[in-house]
This record gives structure tokens, C-alpha cells and sequence, in this order.
């Protein structure tokens, strides 16, 4: 379990069939739960500052982490502890699609950034609810049938990937637990 709040930027190192190796700026253990863009993965190993993990063909099917190359920049997020604070919201890690960049407009000291994807998860965002954007928690607004925007704040920009993001890059997005239960339920 994560919160979508970014711990640190990690640097793709190396990436092959089915192998994800990341430069972490924090210590990490083997067998450890790390979201790498928002995405859950097992550290499988770990030498000299290096995290590397497996990738399954599922995982490369439903998120961009296929499409990382040596050099990339990718959020990090240590999974949850107890007792730790939930500053974002609950993310699982488990992305439920890829969307597009649309949009990236500065606007004072934020950026305003518009993300499309595929309308049959439409009813998944709320106006002011919860979407997590390669793993970030932000709060969408302008919502509409396979759009939203959302504002952030020079801090999350700084912090994140997003400020080497451009507008046609694909992002993972994980749309909020809650919604999809409830959707879930309605539906049986």
C-alpha cells in the first residue's frame, strides 16, 4: 500500500526482457514493495546503491514502464509502514491504465496538467476526488468523458518526473480504490 506522495526520483540504469534495474536515492531491502511510477514491484535484488526488479508481461501490457529507457527518471515510493502518515491517498499499485499527457501549462507558479485516457474508465474520476498519475496523488479537476486536469504545486514539480514529462508521454494512471469498490458493487 502507497500514497501517491513521491519519496524520491530514481534513474533508470538499465532495462531489459523482463528486468528493471534503478539508481535509488534511498536504501531499499530485497523483497521489498517499491512503486516505480506508480506501479508495485518487488525488489529482487539490490547491490551498490542499484534496485533491481522483474517485470512481467502483464505488467509491461498495463503500464509505460516498457517504454522506460536508460537514463529515464522514474518516482519512487516505499510502500507504507505502519503507522505511517497518509498524506496523498490509498494507492495500491495497481495501475489501471496508461493515459496521455495533453496538456502542460504553467499558470503563476503551478502547472496545469491534462491527462486523456480511454472513456470506459470515465466513471472512476470525481471533480475533486483522487487519480494517481505515474504513482503522484493529485486531485483532478475539469473532469470529463476521458479527460482531466489537474494543478500542481511547484513543490510536486520539482520532486517528481513530471517536469521532464511532455505533452504525447504516456503515464500510468490508478484511479481511486474507493471508486472502483463502489463501482464494482453497483454492477453485480
Amino acid at each position: 500500500m502507497f500514497t501517491g506522495i513521491v519519496r524520491g526520483l530514481g534513474r533508470v540504469t538499465r532495462c531489459g526482457p523482463g528486468t528493471l534495474v534503478l539508481a535509488c536515492p534511498f536504501d531499499v531491502a530485497e523483497g521489498a514493495s517499491l512503486a516505480v511510477n506508480g506501479v508495485c514491484l518487488t525488489v529482487r535484488e539490490v547491490h551498490a546503491g542499484e534496485a533491481i526488479m522483474d517485470l512481467s508481461q502483464e505488467t509491461l501490457t498495463r503500464t509505460n514502464l516498457g517504454t522506460l529507457r536508460p537514463g529515464d527518471f522514474v518516482n519512487l515510493e516505499p510502500a507504507l509502514r505502519s503507522g505511517d502518515e497518509l498524506g496523498g491517498h490509498l494507492v495500491l499499485g495497481h495501475v489501471d491504465t496508461v493515459g496521455k499527457i495533453v496538456l502542460l501549462e504553467r499558470r503563476g507558479e503551478d502547472v496545469i496538467v491534462g491527462v486523456s485516457f480511454d472513456p470506459k474508465f470515465a466513471e472512476l474520476v470525481a471533480d475533486k476526488g483522487s487519480v494517481a498519475v505515474d504513482g503522484i496523488s493529485l486531485t483532478p479537476f475539469c473532469v470529463s468523458q476521458g479527460a482531466f486536469r489537474c494543478a500542481v504545486i511547484p513543490y510536486t514539480w520539482q520532486h517528481t518526473n513530471l517536469r521532464y514529462r511532455r505533452v504525447g508521454d504516456r503515464v500510468n494512471l490508478e484511479f481511486d480504490v474507493l471508486a472502483k469498490y463502489v463501482c464494482n458493487w453497483r454492477e453485480r
